[in-house]
């Protein structure tokens, strides 16, 4: 799948609402720490078996988010992109 995209761009996308994203060399924002773009390297609609595929393939430091239709905040300047993220990880 990998195909590198911003939040806001994978969040409109149509292709990537209501599913469970996995994103790898992601790009931080440096205010709220959560991703602003990356690779998407899979998605699925059960949590758990996304995380199982990652897994099975190595890929254990990806960000995993649940994308949104809607993109809350955007632009406070070009590096400062954020939209709807829930983490997949339990704190």
């Amino acid at each position: 799948m990998m195909t590198r995209m911003t939040w806001p761009e994978l969040c409109r996308s149509g292709q990537f609402t209501g599913l469970w994203v996995a994103l790898d060399n992601c790009r931080y924002d440096a205010n709220t720490l959560q991703p602003i773009e990356g690779d998407v390297v899979d998605a699925d609609t059960e949590l758990a078996e996304l995380c199982a595929r990652m897994r099975e393939t190595g890929r254990t430091s990806c960000a995993i988010l649940f994308c949104e239709e809607d993109v809350l905040v955007e632009s406070r300047g070009p590096a400062s992109v954020v939209g709807t993220a829930r983490s997949g990880v339990p704190r």
